[in-house]
């Protein structure tokens, strides 16, 4: 039964119990009833059969399992009312990843697409690991795109990697625009003689060096 209804579940057990039938199947509908009686005063909309045959259960009503047999029928029409008089479940709320909470807290822009590719990165190492783990017949190349394999006599090869490779377009925009001059103007600042950010009073934002690395990285 889907949807929200103004008909009480008590109007649905007495139509219940005017079928008659045996003392023991008019007593555990009405303890039935109680069951969910309690479970909407509580506040819960969760009208589910392993909810309530949970319940049910705990105060040795019947076996939870047995609200799935063709004999209970009536208990679930019983539940069924209760269910479409409570409404729907509420929705679950959405769960914000652990990483994306941490790059949100990082104000600077051009740290937190830093943050961010390495964490892409990450994702995308653990993904083909559990490719890996589920075929091993499968080869993971996991060099990033520009990588170049270097090696001497009698050595093995070793990778080498740029670091502006590992960064997508966006990204190295950001990086390029967070020591632009122009940028770091419009914004009360400027760069110092050895690469350290400064504000419009002089004092250092970013230590000595920063703006050096981050063209550094990009290949500048």
């Amino acid at each position: 039964m889907n949807g929200t209804t103004d008909i009480h579940p008590e109007a649905v057990l007495e139509s219940l119990l005017a079928k008659g039938g045996r003392s023991n199947r008019r007593a555990n509908l009405a303890n039935m009833h109680e069951v969910c009686r309690k479970q909407y005063e509580a506040g819960s909309r969760d009208f589910s059969l392993p909810a309530i045959g949970r319940q049910a259960e705990a105060e040795s009503i019947m076996k939870g399992r047995a609200l799935y047999n063709a004999q209970s029928a009536d208990y679930r029409t019983l539940i069924e009312a209760w269910a479409a008089y409570a409404g729907p479940p509420a929705p679950k709320p959405s769960k914000t990843l652990a990483s994306h909470e941490y790059l949100m807290r990082i104000e600077d822009p051009a740290i937190r697409s830093i943050m961010q590719a390495i964490i892409a990165e990450r994702d995308k190492l653990r993904a083909q690991l559990n490719v890996l783990k589920a075929n091993s017949q499968v080869t993971v190349d996991r060099r990033p795109l520009g990588a170049t394999v270097a090696g001497a006599p009698g050595l093995p090869p070793v990778t080498v990697l740029a670091p502006v490779t590992q960064l997508t377009p966006s990204e190295r925009e950001a990086l390029q625009k967070a020591v632009s001059a122009d940028y770091l103007e419009r914004c009360g600042l400027r760069e110092g003689s050895h690469g350290e950010i400064l504000n419009e009073r002089g004092r250092t934002l970013f230590e000595v060096g920063f703006a050096r690395a981050i063209r550094r990285i990009l290949g500048d």
